[in-house]
C-alpha cells in the first residue's frame, strides 16, 4: 500500500505539474495593453480573414539566403516573396517607411519626411524618439491601416508599429502599446496569439508586431558581421514560432513580413555642408536645410552645387521624381542627396570633442541607386497563392493589397493593387471610399481631422 500510494501521489503530482505548464502556455501574458473601447466587429467584419504584419526592422532583401534563415525561406517557398527586394520610399530610414507602409502614400505626402524634421509651418521640430511628437497624431497624415480597419467596423492592434500610438484622424487600434524594447520577444508572439484566442466579436483582424534586432546589429557591426548573422537568425526562429502559433488557431490568417530598409557598410568621416555654403541664419535637422526665403535656398543651393563628387544638391521642386520628395516644406531646400554611404551633416558640431558615431553600418540612401536598401517581403496564408515570386516593388504598394486582403475600402493612396494583385488567391473587387463634397484631396496632415468627420459618411462602406 504504502509503494502504491507513494506512485498515486508522484503520478498526481505529476499531472499537476502538467496542468499548471498547460495553463501557463494558455495565459495570456501580462502585458501593458492599452484598449481602446469601439464597441464589437461589424458583422459583416467577422467573416473576413485576418492580416499579422510583421516587420523586421533593416532586414535586408538578402539577409534570408545570404546568412540562411530556414523560416524564412519555407515562408518563401509556401507563398509569396520578392527575391531581389521591395524598395523603400526615399528617405529609407525606418518611421517614413514604415509610416509609408501602412499608408500607400510617400513621405512627401503622409508628412513624416525623415525620423526628425523641421516644420517651418508650425515652427517645429518633430523627431521620432519624443513622445511628444511620434504620439502627436496631428504630425500625420493619410489613414493608417489600423484606423481605416477601425474606421468600416473592424477592430485592430499594434504591437508596435511608428504612428500606432498617436490618436490619427481621431482613430486609435482597439489594442496597442507604447513601445518598449525591453518587452520579450516571445511574450510579443503570445500577445498576438492571445489576441487571435479573443471571441469573434472583439478579435482584431489586423495586426502588426515589430522586431528591431537586425536593425541594431547592422548599425552597430555592419551588415557583413557576425553579429548581424546572429540577430537574422534570432528573428527567423522566431519567425518560425510565430508561424506554427498562428498555423493552431486554425483561423484564415495571411502572414505577410516585411522589412522598411536595408543596410549598408559606413565610409569615412562626416560631410559638413557649412564646410561650402554659409547657413548661418538657417534652421537644421541633420542634413536637412530650411532658409528664411526663397534667395537664401538659391544662394546656399549655388554654393553647394559641384561641391564635392559624394552627394548633389537640388532646389527642392527639382529633386529626381522617382525619389517622390519634392512637394512637402518639411523636407527642406536645397534638398542633398547622398552618392555613397557617408555620414553628412549641415553644420559642423561645435564640441572640441566631437566624433563620428561608432556605427559601421547606415541606411537613408538612394534606394535605386543603392540596392543594399531594399528590404524582404514574404507573405504566406489562404489569401497567397503558393510558390509565387515578383519582382521588386514600391513599399507603397503594400497598402492597397493589405486592403484588399481584408475587404477594406480605401481613399486616394500612392499605392497600386495592380501591382501585387497577381499573388492573391482570389483578389476582391476593388472598392474606392465615395469620397464627399468637400473632401480635401491633398495629403496633409492639417486635413486629416476635417477628412475624418466627412468620411463618417462613408462607415461601414463595403
Amino acid at each position: 500500500m504504502t509503494r502504491f500510494g507513494g506512485i498515486t501521489r508522484s503520478l498526481c503530482a505529476a499531472f499537476l505539474l502538467l496542468f499548471i505548464l498547460h495553463g501557463c502556455e494558455q495565459k495570456q501574458p501580462a502585458l501593458p495593453v492599452i484598449a481602446v473601447e469601439h464597441g464589437p466587429n461589424a458583422v459583416e467584419q467577422r467573416q473576413k480573414p485576418y492580416v499579422v504584419l510583421v516587420s523586421l526592422d533593416g532586414f535586408r532583401y538578402d539577409y534570408a539566403q545570404k546568412y540562411g534563415a530556414p523560416n524564412l525561406l519555407a515562408i518563401a517557398s509556401r507563398g509569396a516573396s520578392a527575391p531581389d527586394g521591395m524598395i523603400p520610399a526615399y528617405p529609407s530610414v525606418t518611421f517614413p517607411n514604415h509610416y509609408t507602409i501602412v499608408t500607400g502614400l510617400y513621405p512627401e505626402h503622409h508628412g513624416i519626411v525623415a525620423n526628425s524634421f523641421y516644420d517651418p509651418g508650425r515652427q517645429q521640430v518633430y523627431n521620432y524618439s519624443d513622445p511628444r511628437t511620434a504620439a502627436d497624431g496631428s504630425w500625420y497624415g493619410g489613414t493608417p491601416l489600423w484606423v481605416l480597419a477601425e474606421n468600416q467596423g473592424m477592430r485592430s492592434a499594434c504591437f508596435f508599429w511608428p504612428g500606432s500610438e498617436a490618436e490619427i484622424a481621431g482613430q486609435r487600434p482597439s489594442y496597442y502599446l507604447k513601445y518598449d524594447a525591453k518587452l520579450p520577444d516571445e511574450d510579443r508572439i503570445d500577445q498576438v496569439v492571445a489576441w487571435l484566442r479573443l471571441p469573434a466579436a472583439t478579435r482584431p483582424h489586423f495586426i502588426t508586431l515589430y522586431y528591431p534586432d537586425t536593425d541594431h546589429a547592422g548599425h552597430e557591426f555592419g551588415p557583413e558581421s557576425p553579429e548581424e548573422f546572429a540577430a537574422v537568425h534570432h528573428v527567423d526562429e522566431l519567425m518560425g514560432h510565430l508561424e506554427t502559433k498562428l498555423n493552431k488557431l486554425h483561423l484564415p490568417i495571411d502572414l505577410i513580413i516585411v522589412a522598411d530598409h536595408g543596410m549598408e557598410t559606413l565610409q569615412g568621416g562626416w560631410i559638413n555642408l557649412d564646410r561650402w555654403a554659409d547657413l548661418s541664419d538657417f534652421v537644421t535637422d541633420g542634413a536637412l536645410m530650411y532658409p528664411k526665403n526663397d534667395a537664401a535656398a538659391e544662394k546656399a543651393y549655388e554654393q553647394l552645387k559641384g561641391a564635392s563628387d559624394k552627394f548633389n544638391v537640388y532646389r527642392r521642386r527639382d529633386v529626381p521624381a522617382e525619389l517622390h520628395y519634392s512637394s512637402n516644406p518639411r523636407i527642406g531646400d536645397p534638398v542633398i542627396v547622398l552618392n555613397g554611404p557617408y555620414w553628412i551633416r549641415a553644420k559642423a558640431s561645435t564640441n572640441p570633442n566631437d566624433k563620428v558615431p561608432n556605427m559601421k553600418g547606415m541606411h537613408g540612401y538612394d534606394p535605386f541607386r543603392f540596392k543594399a536598401m531594399r528590404a524582404i517581403f514574404y507573405a504566406e496564408g489562404p489569401g497567397i497563392r503558393r510558390g509565387v515570386t515578383v519582382e521588386s516593388f514600391e513599399n507603397v504598394n503594400l497598402y492597397p493589397f493589405i486592403a484588399n486582403i481584408l475587404g477594406l475600402s480605401i481613399g486616394p493612396a500612392d499605392g497600386d493593387l495592380r501591382v501585387l494583385q497577381g499573388i492573391l488567391q482570389q483578389p476582391r473587387p476593388e472598392h474606392a471610399l465615395e469620397l464627399p463634397p468637400g473632401y480635401v484631396p491633398e495629403f496633409a496632415p492639417e486635413n486629416a481631422a476635417k477628412n475624418a468627420a466627412q468620411l463618417e459618411l462613408t462607415r461601414g462602406a463595403p
